[in-house]
Order: C-alpha cells, then structure tokens, then sequence
C-alpha cells in the first residue's frame, strides 16, 4: 500500500515542501531511505522503528520504501521523523490516509515515541500557509511559534500517540503556556544614560539610528566606542509585526529562541574577530545563515574592527550594498536576507595611542594597521566618529541624554521617512534608491555648490557623494524640516570628510 504525507524541508531561512511517499509490500523486511537525505535523515530508520513499537503500534515486517520528494532537494535534519511514521503507519492501516491529505506534519522522535522540538518552525508554518493546506501538527513545544502564521490551524501533540489521536479526530492537541514577560536581563538595563560627555558621538549614534546607516566609531582605548555600540538598540524604532516575523524566522532557524514566541528586540550581534568570512557571511556544504543575516534587522557590532581577517571583511562588502547574502554551493542557490546596520570600532594604531607620548608604534606599524581596513570597505560606512576621552567634569555633571528621549526623536524621523518612501519598496533614508536620490532630496544653490566643491576637490567617491545626500536628509529628518539645508549638508559631509581620510590612509 502506498501513502503520502506532507512536510517541509529547512533551506537556507526557508521552508520547501516535501512528501513523504512510503511504500509497503511484500518481502524481505527491509527499510530503505531515499531522496538525498543527509546522515540525520538517514539515521530515522532507528528512531522511527523504536518510536512506533513503544508506542504501541505495529511496525510492518515487510519491504518498507520511504521516498523524499523532490528527490533532487536536499534534505538535513530529524524533522521529518514524524511523516515518515505517520506514513508507514498510513500504509499499513493503523491510521487513515485521508486525514493526511490537507495536513502536514513536522517534527523529530525519541525512541520511545515522544516528539522532540526542531528547529523552523515558524519557517515550516509559512510554508503550510503557501501551500494552502489548513492545518499543521508538530511538537506542542514548538506549536505556539508556528502558530504566529495566520490562517493556518496547528496542533502540538506530546508523542506519536497523540499525534494519532489528532489525525483520527480524537484529540484537539495541546498548547505550552504562553511564555511569561521577558526575563530582566542587563540588555534591558543598558541606557545612553551611562554615557558621559561624548556628545559627538551620541548625536552621529541618533544619525545613524534614524536614517539606518553604517557607523564607524574610532579612539583610543577606553573611551566608551564599545558602550556606546551597545546602548544603540535602545534608541531604535520597535518591530512592526512583518519585521518580528521575519527575525523570529531566522531565530528560529538556528535555534536562537526555544520555545519563545514573536521576537520583540532587534537582535543585536558581535561576533569575534576571529570569525571566519562564511561564519560572518554564511556557508558551508549546506549553506548556513552567518552573523549577518542573524543580525537582520538589528545591529552587527564588529569591535576591533581592524583585527578581523581581510577575506571576512572583504566579504561583507556585497552584502552592505545589496542588503542580502547569495551563496552558491553545487550550482545551487541559498538567498539569505542581510539588512543590518554596521557599527565598527577602531583604534588608530595597534596600542591605540597614537598621537600620544604613549605612543610605542613605528610608522611601518602605523601603515600595517591602517592598510588593514580597504578603501572600499570605507566607503561603505557612512559616518566616522573620534571618541577621545571624557573630561572629569563630564562624569560630574547629568547625564548628556537618555534612551528614550533619543528614541522618541529617532521614532518620529522614521515615520517621516515611511511617509516620504512609501512608494519606493524603502524603509528608511539608507535604502534609498541611487536612481530616486536626486529626485527626492533636492538641493538649494548654495547646498549643490557646497556638494560640487567637496566633489571636486576628491574628497568625495560617487558612492560618498550619495550617501553624503542620504545623511543629510536624515539630520533634516531629526530637525523637523521638509527641505535639506546647507547646515545639515555640512553636518553629513563633515562626518563623512573624516571616513574619506581614514578611507584614503586604509589605501595608501
């Protein structure tokens, strides 16, 4: 007897439909796999004989053939333990083949029959969705991610006996309680409050919050760049509910949220300058989303930027500009989304005194750090910040601002960006189109003179000359004002003069 259940396979941050076709005749008991499983796959032969005999069902002493389908897609993980027995239990008759045909099922088993949790399931629920089946039954401790999806009916079950019971009609399955408030963490007690003086910094920190840009923070030592990197989540805008979704998703994928539900924070990543360019990127023989598509819609923090490796920071350099990462592996294709604001540290010189009697660095050392950090990796950032140490009087007077004071202003220029952009497929002034920039912020005389000069003297690539106009309109954003003045012209190029010196030493 043959028989087919519905799952869905985990592919790059998304979910691709696969039947499970299990075949059962007579012959010599055997158990065969196919369709490019991976080991774990595989390996379900076990589980699932051991998972069904405890259960208390019979396990068919006949020829069993189990096929994936498509079989040319790749298949990795345990979770599709549970279709594969749900169809040898279909195909012997323990359990209606008609209750299979419009739902799916996902999940891994123990020996003894319980369903453990995978990973995806938010992603396998979208994919139920798309596929336009109503109903989805995996482990209850992941039922209450995957149930975020709309019009889609899932049911979490304990072990494949409740499973059954499911797909019989006999039980409505069960749900984990709902997850209690967020846990006090020092995430949440982080504040741009602890910041004394530093008032250059906190205000290119508001730029840059408001408007999506990348910042590069440089300095000595000491003087706060890592605090302040840390304290930027707090002053940016909260998720809609598309953007929870889509971070939940990722989450999800590489196991980051156990059994929470949606996400309510932008993630916040910093990974070590050791890191490899596909652990940064993405990779692998089946490619794995990187530290940059885990920081979707948050922060990549890279601290130290210069003792990153050269190939790991080269390879961010597509991704800053596209938004996304694609990975080819064996002529196939893996799209992993990469909207992140970048904030980098540096220091000017390998003890990071330069400028100083404390300075110990020779000039060859000088250069060897320098030329560490490409031209146009640089030219990708739109904001340079010097960080220099805090005067006393600083860490006795009030706090410079707070979070939520920042925030409030941060929040209301986004929502003028969202109005202005609503047509281009843009959220914020960073991803503004190349094609749409002159059309959109429209300069006076004076301003476009301004412009041209800076061009001219060099100071400016084609891409800062862009940029440089996307600052602009975000600090006339932060003012209230309609128009792009030549203050706030002056602002974003005298932020961006300094990245293009830092950017010509890098290639000198």
């Amino acid at each position: 007897m043959l028989a087919h259940v519905t799952t869905f396979a985990i592919h790059g941050v998304e979910s691709r439909r696969v039947t499970v076709e299990v075949d059962i005749r007579p012959g010599l008991p055997g158990f065969a796999i196919v369709g490019l499983g991976d080991r774990a796959v595989r390996e379900a032969r076990e589980r699932v004989r051991s998972a069904v005999l405890n259960s208390g069902f019979e396990f068919p002493a006949r020829r069993i053939t189990v096929n994936l389908a498509p079989a040319a897609l790749r298949k990795e993980g345990p979770g599709f333990d549970l279709a594969i027995a749900c169809g040898i239990l279909a195909a012997s008759a323990q359990l209606p083949a008609a209750s299979l045909e419009r739902t799916a099922v996902f999940g891994e088993l123990a020996l003894g029959g319980e369903l453990r949790p995978c990973r995806g399931a938010l992603a396998v629920g979208e994919g139920v969705a798309a596929a336009g089946l109503p109903g989805l039954v995996l482990p209850a401790y992941s039922a209450r991610e995957a149930g975020l999806v709309e019009h889609v009916g899932v049911s979490g079950a304990e072990d494949l006996a409740e499973v059954v019971a499911i797909l019989r009609g006999e039980s409505a399955g069960t749900l984990p309680p709902a997850p209690a408030g967020a846990p006090a963490t020092a995430a949440h007690a982080l504040d741009l409050a602890d910041v004394r003086g530093q008032a250059g910094p906190l205000r290119a920190l508001a730029i840059a919050a408001a408007g999506g840009h990348n910042l590069l923070l440089a300095g000595p030592p000491g003087t706060g760049k890592t605090m302040l990197a840390q304290r930027l989540p707090t002053i940016l805008p909260p998720l809609s509910r598309a953007e929870a979704i889509e971070v939940t998703r990722i989450q999800g994928i590489a196991g980051l949220r156990p059994g929470e539900g949606l996400a309510t924070e932008r993630p916040f990543r910093a990974p070590h300058h050791t890191v490899s360019a596909s652990g940064l990127v993405g990779g692998g023989s089946y490619p794995q989303p990187g530290e940059i598509t885990l920081a979707h819609q948050g922060v990549l923090f890279l601290d130290e930027l210069a003792e990153f490796s050269r190939p790991a920071l080269e390879s961010l350099r597509q991704p800053l500009e596209d938004g996304r990462v694609a990975i080819v592996r064996g002529q196939r294709r893996s799209v992993f989304p990469a909207d992140v604001m970048v904030v980098a540290s540096t220091n000017p010189c390998p003890c990071g005194h330069a400028g100083t009697p404390r300075c110990r660095c020779g000039e060859a050392d000088m250069m060897k750090y320098q030329q560490r950090l490409s031209g146009p990796l640089l030219d990708r950032l739109d904001l340079l910040v010097d960080v220099q140490r805090p005067s006393p009087e600083d860490f006795e007077g009030p706090p410079t601002c707070r979070s939520a004071e920042v925030r409030a202003q941060v929040v209301a220029a986004r929502e003028r960006q969202a109005a202005r952009l609503e047509r281009t497929g843009a959220r914020c002034n960073a991803q503004l189109p190349a094609s749409l920039i002159r059309d959109l912020i429209p300069l006076d005389a004076r301003g476009a003179s301004v412009l041209r000069r800076a061009y001219d003297r060099g100071a400016l690539s084609p891409r800062g000359h862009d940029r440089v106009l996307r600052v602009a309109r975000t600090i006339a954003d932060l003012a209230e004002r309609d128009a792009v003045a030549t203050d706030h012209l002056l602002e974003a190029l005298s932020l961006r003069q300094a990245l293009d010196d830092a950017r010509s030493e890098g290639a000198a």
